[in-house]
């Protein structure tokens, strides 16, 4: 097993954990950031890691695993080949979250959701949506991040590798902004 303390290593290790002022994909703001990209650059951490998700749901009958584009990807397929189990990945079309690429999940298949990392949970709960209108069942969550400390909750089991809580807060309650510093926008979607 991987404790969280070894994996918040990896993470200081690869550069993954930021501090400064930060515009967060939900549209919140923080003052910290966990920049997934930098620690799934090297293999052997995202082996170590996605093996801690993969062991966490080996007992559940996962037949697929399944994370949201772009964050989802790489996690998804490492925690599938340490399942020994069929990968995909949904993206938004026109707004929504879809498969596409020839992708379908068989009624009745229990889907291990993956994300690297949830603040709100909005990418996962909205492929879980997907995953259920397909006929599939949510067998659960694998995320290597939790930065509501637990406060986010699903209707299936969640585990995440780390757990932390990082404060997070509305453009108009930011003390960051207030103080006038500018926020950054490290992730990869636009924010509307």
């Amino acid at each position: 097993m991987l404790s969280q303390d070894q994996a918040l290593d990896l993470f200081r290790k690869s550069g993954a954990l930021l501090e400064g002022h930060f515009l967060l994909t939900s549209g919140r703001h923080s003052n910290r950031y966990v920049q997934c990209a930098q620690v799934l650059q090297y293999p052997e951490f995202t082996s170590l890691l996605c093996q801690e998700i993969a062991d966490r749901f080996r007992n559940d009958g996962v037949d697929i695993v399944i994370g949201p584009a772009m964050g989802g990807i790489l996690v998804a397929y490492e925690v599938s080949r340490h399942l020994g189990v069929k990968n995909m990945f949904a993206e938004r079309e026109n707004g929504v979250m879809t498969l596409r690429r020839g992708f379908c999940i068989e009624p009745g298949a229990k889907v291990l959701i993956v994300e690297d990392v949830i603040t709100t949970g909005g990418s996962v709960r909205e492929v879980a949506e997907m995953v259920i209108a397909q006929g599939g069942k949510v067998a659960g969550i694998g995320v290597l991040v939790d930065r509501s400390g637990g406060k986010v909750q699903f209707d299936a089991k969640l585990e995440a590798v780390i757990n932390m809580e990082v404060p997070s807060w509305t453009e108009e309650d930011c003390p960051l902004c207030r103080e006038g510093i500018p926020a950054m926008k490290p992730g990869s979607r636009k924010i509307k």
